[in-house]
């Protein structure tokens, strides 16, 4: 539980101080696509194969902290430093460092109580090692999606009307 709160403060102080590339409207559409998309894998993960739980198994108050509070910032984190216009040789470095940093914060995650509050059944770290990158692409073209969605209502509210 120690943990889970530590880790709620310092990734939202980061992702809140840090925040200089993303608007709030990406921001805002991160934080709500990133916790429809983690229920949404938590009910197939969690709930329908039991492959790992937060806390006990089944749905609890506290398992949302970590939907609401954790998972968001850290991709808010993700998406502010990765580095778009730089070489597909360094993008993909950084998925892979930022995917180890994501297996060491699991890890954390899984210690005993009361620094740790999630917990495996048939789940294990090599899976998350080949779906978090997975995970993190998937991240990436919903942001370019915004970014494009943005960039065309920014072109349509100015655009000249003809006279």
């Amino acid at each position: 539980m120690y943990g889970l709160f530590i880790a709620i403060i310092v990734f939202n102080v980061i992702a809140y101080k840090n925040h200089h590339k993303l608007t709030g409207n990406q921001i805002t559409h991160i934080w709500t696509f990133t916790i429809a998309f983690q229920v949404l894998f938590d009910v197939i993960i969690d709930y329908k194969y039991h492959g790992y739980w937060y806390f006990g198994k089944g749905i609890e108050w506290l398992g949302f902290l970590p939907h609401l509070f954790v998972v968001p910032p850290v991709n808010v984190i993700f998406l502010n430093l990765f580095p778009f216009k730089t070489k597909l040789i360094k993008q993909i470095s950084f998925i892979f460092l930022f995917v180890i940093a994501m297996l060491i914060y699991e890890s954390i995650a899984l210690l005993p109580e009361p620094w740790g509050y999630f917990h495996n059944n048939w789940w294990q770290l090599w899976l998350s090692t080949i779906v978090d990158p997975i995970l993190l692409l998937i991240l990436l073209t919903y942001y370019k999606l915004i970014c494009k969605l943005e960039w065309k209502a920014f072109q349509n509210r100015y655009k000249k009307s003809p006279s």
